[in-house]
């Protein structure tokens, strides 16, 4: 995932409502959201190195993760997606894997990862140095750098999830998948210096990236109740933004 925003334990009924979007190579090759065969994880799937960028669990687990925008760093280790794939088919709670994760956390490449579970949610990342903190109740944002850091594209994410709440938002997530599919570029004032140059840094900025080799891939909302039970929503995009079809399961659910 490359820019998401969430809502932990700030709605009635969603412990977690979560808003967020892939973006990629469409070279990659990668499997459209599914229930898991051989291990008890719903999301979509990495078929290059055989991870997932977002999944969720029967039991109300979730995790997402996204890279580090740093063309200087030489990105050697293992692969991102394991992480998100490991936690969701562990038996550790949130809290335990992030102080467990903290010890290994540089051998992989630069990442972002967030967890939760039915008690706590964490950020873990391993850029400039392998760091673990706990979610606080409240909207957050996270894109390529570091968590709630205030890219344009994140600040309005996080603004427009906040209005979908504000309005009552509970089933329909229209209003989410509209703002990730938002290709509104901010101001070249307002853009971030990454190390990647102007043109791309205007490629990137908006939520939704249109591109003919990279571009935004899938996106997925994910809601969780208090009570596990849920739904997670993924559409998915080809070259030039292309649709190419949408998928969804229940969470904690059959089907």
């Amino acid at each position: 995932m490359c820019l998401i925003a969430f809502a932990w334990n700030a709605h009635p009924r969603w412990r977690l409502l979560l808003a967020g979007n892939r973006d990629e190579f469409h070279a990659r090759p990668s499997a459209p959201l599914a229930r898991w065969t051989d291990l008890p994880i719903i999301g979509g799937r990495d078929l290059e190195a055989g991870g997932t960028w977002l999944g969720v669990t029967d039991a109300g687990r979730c995790a997402v993760v996204t890279n580090v925008r740093d063309p200087r760093d030489p990105q050697r280790g293992a692969s991102r997606g394991l992480l998100a794939t490991d936690y969701l088919a562990g038996a550790a709670d949130a809290r335990a894997h992030a102080q467990a994760l903290l010890a290994t956390a540089a051998d992989y490449r630069p990442f972002n990862l967030l967890t939760f579970d039915a008690r706590d949610a964490f950020y873990l990342g391993n850029r400039p140095e392998p760091r673990a903190q706990a979610v606080t109740p409240g909207i957050h944002g996270l894109s390529n750098a570091d968590f709630n850091t205030p890219w344009p594209k994140t600040r309005l994410l996080m603004r427009r999830l906040a209005a979908w709440l504000d309005a009552g938002g509970e089933d329909d997530f229209a209003p989410l998948f509209a703002a990730l599919a938002d290709q509104t570029h901010p101001p070249d004032a307002e853009l971030p210096d990454t190390g990647v140059g102007l043109e791309r840094e205007r490629m990137l900025s908006s939520a939704f990236i249109r591109g003919e080799h990279y571009g935004t891939r899938a996106s997925t909302v994910v809601a969780i109740g208090y009570d596990g039970a849920g739904r997670i929503v993924e559409r998915r995009f080809g070259p030039e933004g292309i649709f190419e079809g949408e998928s969804a399961s229940g969470i904690g659910l059959p089907g």
